[in-house]
């Protein structure tokens, strides 16, 4: 699924916040890095949430947010993005797909270490960057 978050810059760095999970916030010194941790931020907030066994809410799409008064004014320029946040124990889905075979090696040099080799390490790969595959 993926969540609308709402970057604004603050003096020389940036901050993130996300209107459908309140006081889940994080921040960069770029945009980049501040996706990347507002990500990161965001998923860790959907984890903690769910241990503490709260119901995760229905993100919003952004017309609904920008009809919504409370957070009108939020959107004042601020740089709107979506963010992906994975929820843990979904269901898992078996795929099959055609790759290069370099990349093949790569990411079975990766899987070495997880159990399950390419089925454990796969799923985790995009919340944790891989530092050898930090770029594919």
């Amino acid at each position: 699924m993926r969540v609308v978050a709402l970057i604004h810059q603050e003096a020389a760095c940036y901050g993130i916040s996300f209107p459908d999970f309140p006081g889940c916030i994080s921040g960069g010194e770029g945009l980049d890095e501040t996706l990347a941790q507002g990500t990161e931020a965001l998923n860790m907030h959907i984890a903690s949430m769910l241990e503490d066994g709260d119901v995760i809410p229905v993100p919003r799409g952004l017309d609904d947010l920008r009809a919504d008064p409370e957070f009108a004014v939020d959107f004042d320029g601020a740089v709107v993005a979506t963010v992906p946040a994975f929820i843990p124990g979904r269901k898992t889905q078996r795929v099959n797909v055609s790759i290069d075979g370099d990349l093949l090696d790569e990411i079975d040099a990766a899987a070495r270490t997880f159990p399950g080799g390419r089925s454990g390490f796969l799923p985790k790969r995009p919340k944790t960057r891989s530092p050898t595959l930090a770029e594919a």
